[in-house]
């Protein structure tokens, strides 16, 4: 029997019907494989994030300006009877495709509580006291300079770390950062998103509807319960799903909270121990498979993971590649004036949230894990220093996503400061990237990492 090749396209099995991206077409070989490849590189979400929210900008100030906002303020209605949903396009994606957003990160933040760092209590001391501390301290500093003003309301804007810009630029710096340093800033960002989504559930929540609300709860409800009698058949949970984010949408709660409670219902363990699939496994592999026994061997092999492991391998290319970029040219486009950027600089909006962002985040962070590790309940993350640990608290400042996601729901009624707020973000964003990267190539230069 063949074996399998690493080149599937030259190999015997492939010669006559391969897969298109696997064919000789030159569109698969200098098109197709090249971008597979490239979206499997870790910056890649911030690489394409960067481009569209760059695209968004020059198409806003653009001679094709008047299309920007005519495609975005596009009015899409959705009727049922008579039901009605009725959004413009950019609302649909704010409000839909990002539950779906939402959605992966709340498997991540029950992947970490179930088996990651938050299950081992001094390990996840520190990075959670970073979170907290990185998301007081930014909303502490815009509160200065925005209470009793207009723009107070958007003292949630600096709070949040984009899990894909922050983990990017790390990824830029290879072997140099400690895996624990990695995974100290992925914890203290899936912390960081829970806390945004606290706020955005309680703060940033239009008037309530009580029917709506009771319903969104029953629906809910029966999620927990279908997963408590281990009913695991994905169509069902999408309909449920779909369900929950239209009662939560008309219930006044901000719809993308659905996403986040649908991916915490779902389990973090294996529905098959791993060592009884594997000797399920080894026993099937003694002879040649059936059919049959190939697809009993394909199920075993899917349950020994667990549903959020393979949810998120097979919704983050989506969420990363088509909902973000998406969220990013929709709402990243603002007209740079001279009047706006005039008025920027000197907008107490703009400040607040640059400072929060660049200042703010660096340092609550690392204040809060200097507290956790001086009095003993959390300790730094293995082969990192203080300097590092100081980089990366920058880094944990690029805002972009979560943060433009906050700026609409905060001044969806005064586009004046929303635009402030949003090159307020975008420059706070830019200068932590920058920042935190310069301090993590001052401090990985020269003698390796310390051991923890």
């Amino acid at each position: 029997m063949p074996t399998a090749s690493k080149e599937p396209w030259k190999s015997p099995l492939w010669r006559d019907r391969p897969a298109f991206l696997y064919s000789r077409k030159p569109l698969a070989r200098y098109v197709g494989r090249p971008a597979a490849e490239f979206l499997k590189i870790e910056p890649a979400a911030g690489v394409v994030l960067v481009i569209c929210a760059a695209l968004a900008l020059i198409w806003a100030n653009s001679p094709w300006a008047a299309s920007f906002e005519a495609l975005w303020g596009l009015d899409i209605t959705i009727r049922i009877g008579d039901f009605e949903l009725h959004h413009t396009l950019r609302e649909w994606i704010n409000d839909a495709l990002m539950a779906v957003f939402f959605f992966v990160v709340g498997m991540e933040i029950k992947s970490e509580i179930v088996s990651g760092e938050l299950r081992r209590v001094r390990n996840a001391v520190a990075p959670v006291a970073g979170a907290i501390g990185g998301m007081a301290v930014p909303a502490l500093l815009y509160a200065a300079f925005n209470t009793g003003g207009d723009g107070a309301h958007g003292w949630g804007v600096p709070m949040a770390t984009d899990i894909a810009f922050a983990v990017g630029v790390l990824a830029l710096f290879g072997s140099r950062i400690p895996s624990a340093a990695k995974v100290f800033l992925l914890t203290l960002a899936i912390v960081d998103d829970l806390g945004a989504i606290a706020v955005i559930a309680v703060f940033y929540t239009d008037d309530l509807s009580g029917p709506w609300l009771a319903a969104a709860g029953a629906i809910l409800a029966l999620a927990i319960g279908l997963r408590l009698l281990n009913v695991w058949s994905a169509p069902v949970y999408l309909v449920v799903g779909i369900a929950l984010w239209l009662a939560v949408l008309e219930s006044g709660v901000h719809a993308t909270i659905a996403g986040v409670a649908m991916g915490l219902v779902i389990a973090a363990k294996p529905l098959l121990d791993p060592q009884v699939a594997h000797a399920k496994a080894q026993e099937l592999a003694k002879e040649g498979l059936t059919l049959e026994e190939t697809e009993q061997l394909i199920r075993l092999t899917r349950d020994a993971q667990p549903p959020t492991h393979r949810l998120q391998h097979r919704h983050h290319p989506f969420s990363s590649f088509i909902v973000l970029p998406l969220f990013a040219l929709a709402n990243a486009g603002v007209v740079l004036s001279g009047d706006l950027l005039a008025a920027a600089a000197a907008s107490t909006v703009t400040i607040g949230i640059v400072l929060g962002l660049v200042v703010g985040k660096t340092l609550g962070i690392t204040a809060a894990v200097w507290i956790a590790v001086r009095t003993g309940a959390g300790r730094l993350p293995e082969g990192t220093r203080w300097p590092l640990l100081t980089g990366i608290a920058a880094v944990a400042g690029i805002g972009f996503t979560v943060a433009l996601f906050i700026t609409e729901l905060a001044f969806h009624d005064t586009p004046v400061l929303a635009d402030e707020a949003k090159i307020g973000v975008l420059v706070g964003s830019l200068a932590a990237a920058l920042a935190g990267s310069a301090l993590i190539a001052r401090a990985t230069r020269g003698p390796g990492p310390a051991p923890g």
